[in-house]
Protein backbone atom coordinates (compact mmCIF):
# COMPACT_ATOMS: atom_id res chain seq x y z
CA UNK A 1 0.00 0.00 0.00
CA UNK A 2 1.43 2.93 -1.10
CA UNK A 3 1.43 6.16 1.45
CA UNK A 4 2.60 8.80 -1.24
CA UNK A 5 0.00 10.60 -3.05
CA UNK A 6 0.50 9.10 -6.91
CA UNK A 7 -2.15 11.66 -8.49
CA UNK A 8 -1.29 15.41 -9.14
CA UNK A 9 -4.53 17.75 -9.58
CA UNK A 10 -5.35 20.49 -12.06
CA UNK A 11 -8.34 22.48 -12.60
CA UNK A 12 -9.50 23.73 -15.81
CA UNK A 13 -11.48 26.18 -15.57
CA UNK A 14 -13.07 26.54 -19.11
CA UNK A 15 -14.62 22.72 -18.60
CA UNK A 16 -17.85 24.23 -16.91
CA UNK A 17 -17.69 21.50 -14.10
CA UNK A 18 -17.23 22.16 -10.57
CA UNK A 19 -13.93 22.21 -9.50
CA UNK A 20 -15.13 19.72 -6.54
CA UNK A 21 -16.61 17.82 -9.93
CA UNK A 22 -13.33 17.95 -11.74
CA UNK A 23 -11.57 16.34 -8.46
CA UNK A 24 -13.50 13.18 -8.35
CA UNK A 25 -13.67 13.00 -11.98
CA UNK A 26 -10.01 13.00 -11.46
CA UNK A 27 -9.50 10.25 -9.14
CA UNK A 28 -12.38 8.25 -10.82
CA UNK A 29 -10.20 8.05 -13.87
CA UNK A 30 -6.95 7.40 -12.17
CA UNK A 31 -8.84 4.22 -10.33
CA UNK A 32 -9.44 3.18 -13.75
CA UNK A 33 -6.78 3.37 -15.75
CA UNK A 34 -4.75 2.20 -12.33
CA UNK A 35 -2.71 5.17 -11.74
CA UNK A 36 -4.28 5.14 -8.25
CA UNK A 37 -5.22 0.98 -6.36
CA UNK A 38 -6.34 0.16 -3.55
CA UNK A 39 -4.65 1.33 -0.19
CA UNK A 40 -3.04 4.18 -2.26
CA UNK A 41 -3.48 7.32 0.07
CA UNK A 42 -4.78 10.77 -1.74
CA UNK A 43 -2.86 13.95 -1.31
CA UNK A 44 -4.37 15.65 2.12
CA UNK A 45 -6.76 18.84 1.57
CA UNK A 46 -3.41 21.03 2.67
CA UNK A 47 -1.70 19.70 0.07
CA UNK A 48 -4.06 20.26 -2.53
CA UNK A 49 -5.06 23.50 -1.44
CA UNK A 50 -1.42 24.31 -2.12
CA UNK A 51 -1.29 22.39 -5.39
CA UNK A 52 -3.92 24.28 -7.08
CA UNK A 53 -5.12 27.54 -5.04
CA UNK A 54 -8.05 26.21 -4.38
CA UNK A 55 -10.48 26.41 -1.25
CA UNK A 56 -10.05 23.69 1.55
CA UNK A 57 -14.02 22.99 1.92
CA UNK A 58 -14.40 22.21 -2.02
CA UNK A 59 -11.43 19.37 -1.78
CA UNK A 60 -13.36 18.05 1.31
CA UNK A 61 -16.43 18.22 -0.87
CA UNK A 62 -14.89 16.28 -3.13
CA UNK A 63 -13.23 13.47 -0.90
CA UNK A 64 -17.31 13.23 0.79
CA UNK A 65 -17.79 12.55 -2.76
CA UNK A 66 -15.76 9.99 -3.63
CA UNK A 67 -16.69 8.51 -0.13
CA UNK A 68 -20.09 8.49 -0.89
CA UNK A 69 -19.25 6.25 -4.39
CA UNK A 70 -17.00 3.96 -1.97
CA UNK A 71 -14.12 5.03 -3.86
CA UNK A 72 -12.15 6.28 -1.23
CA UNK A 73 -12.46 6.03 2.82
CA UNK A 74 -11.40 8.93 5.47
CA UNK A 75 -9.40 7.47 8.34
CA UNK A 76 -9.63 9.58 10.79
CA UNK A 77 -6.03 11.15 11.50
CA UNK A 78 -4.84 9.51 9.00
CA UNK A 79 -6.35 10.71 5.87
CA UNK A 80 -8.19 9.64 2.75
CA UNK A 81 -7.14 6.31 0.78
CA UNK A 82 -8.53 4.55 -2.05
CA UNK A 83 -10.85 1.36 -0.80
CA UNK A 84 -11.16 -1.79 -2.53
CA UNK A 85 -12.66 -0.70 -5.95
CA UNK A 86 -13.54 -4.12 -7.44
CA UNK A 87 -17.05 -3.95 -7.24
CA UNK A 88 -17.37 -0.39 -8.00
CA UNK A 89 -14.72 -0.28 -10.95
CA UNK A 90 -17.00 -1.72 -13.32
CA UNK A 91 -19.96 0.77 -12.36
CA UNK A 92 -17.57 3.91 -12.64
CA UNK A 93 -16.41 2.86 -16.07
CA UNK A 94 -19.85 2.45 -16.95
CA UNK A 95 -21.05 5.62 -16.01
CA UNK A 96 -18.15 7.23 -17.58
CA UNK A 97 -18.82 5.57 -20.34
CA UNK A 98 -22.44 7.17 -20.08
CA UNK A 99 -20.85 10.59 -19.31
CA UNK A 100 -18.77 10.29 -22.54
CA UNK A 101 -21.46 9.47 -24.98
CA UNK A 102 -23.66 12.23 -23.65
CA UNK A 103 -21.04 14.89 -23.66
CA UNK A 104 -20.79 13.86 -27.37
CA UNK A 105 -23.60 13.88 -28.09
CA UNK A 106 -24.12 17.91 -26.41
CA UNK A 107 -21.16 18.89 -28.90
CA UNK A 108 -22.79 16.99 -31.70
CA UNK A 109 -26.60 18.64 -30.52
CA UNK A 110 -24.56 21.95 -30.97
CA UNK A 111 -23.11 21.86 -33.91
CA UNK A 112 -25.92 21.64 -35.20
CA UNK A 113 -27.17 24.58 -34.05
CA UNK A 114 -29.24 23.73 -30.63
CA UNK A 115 -29.04 26.24 -27.87
CA UNK A 116 -28.76 24.91 -24.38
CA UNK A 117 -32.45 25.02 -23.28
CA UNK A 118 -33.43 23.17 -26.42
CA UNK A 119 -30.69 20.72 -25.44
CA UNK A 120 -32.01 20.69 -21.78
CA UNK A 121 -35.99 20.30 -22.84
CA UNK A 122 -34.87 17.17 -25.23
CA UNK A 123 -33.33 15.59 -22.45
CA UNK A 124 -36.26 16.51 -19.77
CA UNK A 125 -38.53 15.09 -22.68
CA UNK A 126 -36.35 11.62 -22.87
CA UNK A 127 -36.24 11.14 -19.21
CA UNK A 128 -39.88 11.65 -18.85
CA UNK A 129 -40.67 8.71 -21.94
CA UNK A 130 -38.28 6.71 -19.75
CA UNK A 131 -40.42 4.51 -17.76
CA UNK A 132 -37.78 3.71 -15.33
CA UNK A 133 -36.89 7.50 -14.62
CA UNK A 134 -39.07 8.87 -12.13
CA UNK A 135 -40.15 12.64 -11.77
Amino acid sequence: MSQHPSIKFRLDPQSGLAPYRQLVDQVRHAVRSGLLRDGDQLPSVRDVVTQITINPNTVHRAYRELEHQGIAEGRAGLGTFITSHSKVAPEIAERASHEQALRDWVVDARRAGLDEETIRELMRTALRQDGNVRS
